[in-house]
């Protein structure tokens, strides 16, 4: 099993620290908003690199932060705090604003199919391992103060810059790092900002430089060291991170305790949308919830992921999203052919071939090409039940959930109670909508509810 690490810019072969488990880290959303798509491509990703060493043989604990405070407008260090800006533009709390965010974005976690992992801390309940952290690199003098925080000296680090490529020179000013007069260097980097003094914050606590919050980058240092030591296998991210948030993490991780953070970095590519960027200020940050109003399965936009390699430029358009829908489909239709029963011999050939494929650096559209090959090959249906449940660990398309259910006719009595169940069901009318379930399974078939009042129709076994 070979991955590309970032750090070392090849293809390595994975080899954990441990025997049997593997600590992965995954660079978790700022919940201040909804994730858009770019967001869920990046977990998407994560969970494929997951169910993959999962499939591989090992334990994983994954943790993935929650920013709720601390990520100022800008990468670097000036603006405002993103979840305080949003309260304000809301009505509402900082607070409330972290909460609601959060919990839609485990929503649509669950959506895709992306395993959650076993751990989620949050920023704001880690603020006294973020100071210990802090003040780890006061002590050993990688740290000074100016008028709006404590900073770390990026010109105390000799290594500063390799991770991204960057030397320390060639990080301009109003770049990725905005100015800062009063910065040593331009590449400097805040680790806790004081409050205003002419306005109180909604999220502050007392430290030993005073009130203030962390700073955006510390929070991944400090949790990750808290729940996986350092250094743990694997860091993911999105590109976007290597330049500025992987490279300051790596700085004050390595400053603060003389060894590396992760010895595997692995970053996911760019989402574009009709070849641009993705953006808000281009009205094309779709999210998820965007998907379902266009009447399509959030696994469709599973699907779409996996098509591209991890490392390429995903390009994002509306008639791709459909032929996504429409392979989906048809893989359903495929796993509705096949027994429920998955016993069957002969099947350690294509096991090697996935494994061959998606341990080449998960090359998931080689492993849905295997998959299709496999379903489209002589093995019989037992085999192939089988197999496509043993692939579907990984793809995590639900699909033994068809399985036995290929379409049969349906009488027209049945279509028609269904459709006024759908109605039903539209105007809200639950206790209508109970009924005629129990009609239709009376006359002896089982309808199930699909998202936006689709639904299938299948005899009652």
């Amino acid at each position: 099993m070979q991955f590309w690490n970032t750090k070392t810019k090849q293809l390595e072969d994975f080899k954990p620290m441990s025997p049997e488990r593997v600590g992965l880290y995954s660079c978790g959303p700022t919940v201040y908003n909804p994730a858009t798509l770019g967001n869920m491509r990046s977990y998407v990703f994560a969970d494929i690199l997951r169910r993959t060493l999962e499939l591989f043989g090992y334990q994983v604990k994954q943790v993935m932060n929650i920013t709720d405070v601390g990520h100022l407008v800008g990468d670097g260090d000036e603006g405002e705090d993103k979840m305080e800006r949003e309260a304000r533009a809301e009505g509402t709390s900082a607070w409330e604003i972290a909460k609601a965010y959060e919990a839609r974005f485990k929503k649509d976690m669950d959506a895709l199919h992306i395993e959650r992992p076993e751990l989620m801390p949050r920023a704001t309940d880690h603020i006294d391992e973020q100071i210990d952290l802090i003040q780890e690199l006061e002590q050993k003098g990688f740290t000074y103060q100016i008028s709006d925080g404590i900073y770390f000296d990026t010109s105390k680090f000799a290594d500063y810059g390799k991770f991204s490529g960057q030397k320390l020179d060639e990080k301009q000013e109003g770049a990725r790092v905005e100015t800062n007069p009063e910065k040593r260097n331009p590449s400097d980097f805040a680790l806790w900002k004081f409050s205003p003094t002419n306005e109180k914050r909604q999220m502050e606590w007392m430290s030993p430089w005073g009130k203030g919050f962390p700073g955006w980058h510390v929070e991944c240092s400090a949790m990750s060291t808290e729940y996986l030591g350092q250094p743990f296998d694997i860091h993911t991210g999105g590109i976007d991170h290597i330049p500025v948030h992987h490279e300051n993490e790596i700085a004050q991780s390595v400053a603060a305790h003389g060894r590396p953070l992760a010895h595997f970095w692995m970053h996911n590519e760019f989402l574009l949308v009709d070849g641009r960027r993705m953006g808000k200020s281009e009205g094309n940050a779709y999210t998820l919830e965007d998907i379902v109003a266009h009447d399509f399965d959030p696994l469709a936009y599973r699907y779409y992921c996996l098509g591209t390699h991890y490392r390429s430029k995903m390009n994002f358009t509306w008639d791709g999203l459909q032929a996504a829908q429409n392979a989906l489909n048809k893989l359903r239709e495929e796993a509705a052919n096949l027994p429920v029963s998955t016993e069957g011999e002969g099947q350690n050939d294509w096991r090697e071939k996935f494994e061959a494929a998606i341990g080449d650096d998960l090359n998931t559209s080689k492993a849905l090409a295997v998959m299709w090959e496999m379903l489209k090959s002589e093995l019989s249906p037992q085999e192939k039940s089988s197999l496509l449940s043993y692939m579907d660990q990984l793809f995590a398309f639900d699909l033994d959930t068809f399985k036995g259910k290929k379409e049969a006719t349906v009488p027209a009595e049945i279509l028609e109670l269904a459709e006024q169940r759908k109605l039903a069901r539209v105007a809200q009318d639950w206790k209508e909508s109970d009924l005629l379930r129990s009609e239709i399974k009376h006359k002896g078939w089982v309808i199930e509810d699909k998202d936006n009042g689709a639904y299938t129709l299948h005899p009652e076994t």
